[in-house]
């Protein structure tokens, strides 16, 4: 009997990478989608395709609940944070087809504030973070996070909003007017944090009653659309690598406990180095995996994304603390073509240099006589 799986915001970059690593990982599996946006999801790789309301309508939930009826769903994988608020708040609707974290800790990682404030009172290295004020304090909090530039960023959402580095409170006064006047965004939305100046890692986890089942771990090496921001970066890398930081999984295991001891499902770790070469979490993102999921399930000893349908549809998995970490595995990323993934011993199959000249032959004239 195939395994049937609903993946939510079907069309994406994200969602096309994650039912690529359940083919991959799943020889028998049926792969249903739901967007809510009808061109992107004609672009669904998905075996069927619907179109349901938001995430943030409350039609969602009705309407995931016919899909799950007619296609006789066995588990339902939502592939952003706002699918996992709206199937976290209807999980009593769908018994055993949900494998997600319990609803606190839903809630409380969609707050990138109060997820500082709590790491920060177990000892788990975080980005010393200010909440801004409506009537100001900004000159203050940027004499308590300096040396400048100060991280300025929404305290909630995904992909990078509002996110940008400033080097004076009048910077960061004068962007955070502009996103009210243009957005809407109260300035009481904005944190201030310590700026982060070293490498950047994500880890994925899959955690069951409270034992961490896998960890894998990568390293953003650049960003995707980085070069139009004003940080220079986005969250979503366009090269990235596998990487064995077994620093970063202890740092990581030990947010996930201090969430919940009796943790289930995915939890999506992003961190940054300070200047001290220490690991700090700056978001969790739980109940969803990252874009990257390609490089981690289809390198290593085990899929990911595959273990996660097994563990939500209750099925045995016998890992356990398993940090899965092969080394040297590339992960690049552009418009408009599927993610290349390749080893470093790999990396000049195929290629020519043709930037140095051969010996014998000629020198190459630079037109200056």
């Amino acid at each position: 009997m195939p395994k049937r799986v609903l993946v939510t915001d079907a069309g994406s970059g994200a969602s096309n990478n994650l039912a690529r690593s359940l083919r991959a990982g799943e020889a028998d599996v049926v792969l249903v989608g739901c967007h809510a946006d009808a061109f992107l999801l004609r672009n669904a790789s998905t075996d069927r395709k619907y179109l349901v309301p938001p995430a943030r309508d409350p039609r969602f939930a009705d309407a995931i609940a016919r899909v799950v009826e007619r296609e006789r769903i066995d588990l339902i994988v939502p592939n952003t944070d706002a699918a996992v608020v709206a199937l976290s708040d209807a999980r009593r609707r769908f018994p055993d087809r949900l494998f997600l974290p319990r609803r606190g800790v839903v809630d409380l990682c969609q707050d990138k504030l109060a997820l500082a404030r709590r790491l920060a009172a177990h000892g788990i290295p975080v980005p010393t973070t200010v909440a801004v004020r409506a009537g100001g304090g900004l000159a203050a909090a940027f004499r308590r996070l300096r040396p400048a530039p100060v991280w300025c960023r929404i305290r909630t959402g995904s992909g990078s909003r509002g996110a940008a580095p400033m080097l004076t409170a009048g910077h960061a006064r004068s962007w955070i007017a502009y996103w009210g006047a243009m957005r809407g965004v109260t300035p009481d939305q904005f944190t201030l944090a310590e700026y982060l100046p070293g490498r950047d890692f994500a880890c994925q986890m899959l955690w069951r009653d409270g034992g961490l089942v896998l960890a894998k771990t990568c390293e953003r090496l650049s960003y995707f659309g980085g070069g139009g921001q004003p940080s220079g970066r986005s969250s979503i890398a366009a090269l990235a690598k596998t990487v064995r930081e077994p620093a970063v999984v202890d740092v990581c295991a030990r947010a996930v406990r201090a969430l919940d001891r009796r943790a289930s499902g995915a939890f999506s770790v992003d961190l940054k180095e300070n200047r001290d070469g220490v690991p700090c979490i700056t978001e969790i993102n739980v109940g969803r995996f990252i874009t990257l999921m390609n490089l981690l399930d289809l390198t290593g000893k085990h899929n990911m994304t595959s273990t996660y349908v097994r563990l939500g549809l209750g099925e045995p998995v016998e890992l356990r603390d398993e940090y899965d970490a092969p080394d040297d595995h590339y992960f690049v990323r552009d418009v408009d073509s599927e993610p290349l993934i390749f080893h470093a011993d790999e990396f000049f199959d195929g290629i020519e240099d043709a930037r140095v000249t051969a010996p014998g032959s000629a020198r190459a004239t630079t037109g200056r006589g």
